[in-house]
């Protein structure tokens, strides 16, 4: 028996091979779109953006950093002249 006579029956019609073929791609379309469904609409809308979140709090921090290079002498100044003045 050849391979083309591998997937006939006994009657000589083609054989049931692809109808399990078709179920099997069938389902992975359907997880597929399952899961592109899920990634596009999240469930909970009060999840938040956390890549956002993680972007607002480095900016916050390299904008003090940045300040404080700026001020830092001026801060210096200030608590020295405060620190001078308590009496002792």
């Amino acid at each position: 028996m050849n391979r083309s006579n591998q997937s006939r029956n006994r009657d000589g019609a083609p054989g049931e091979g692809w109808k399990t073929l078709a179920a099997v791609v069938s389902g992975w379309w359907h997880r597929l779109a399952w899961r592109f469904r899920a990634a596009l609409k999240p469930g909970d809308p009060e999840r938040g953006d956390v890549p956002g979140w993680v972007m607002i709090t480095l900016m916050s921090a390299l904008l003090v950093a940045g300040l404080l290079l700026v001020v830092q002498p001026a801060l210096e100044r200030l608590f020295e002249s405060a620190i001078e003045q308590v009496q002792p």
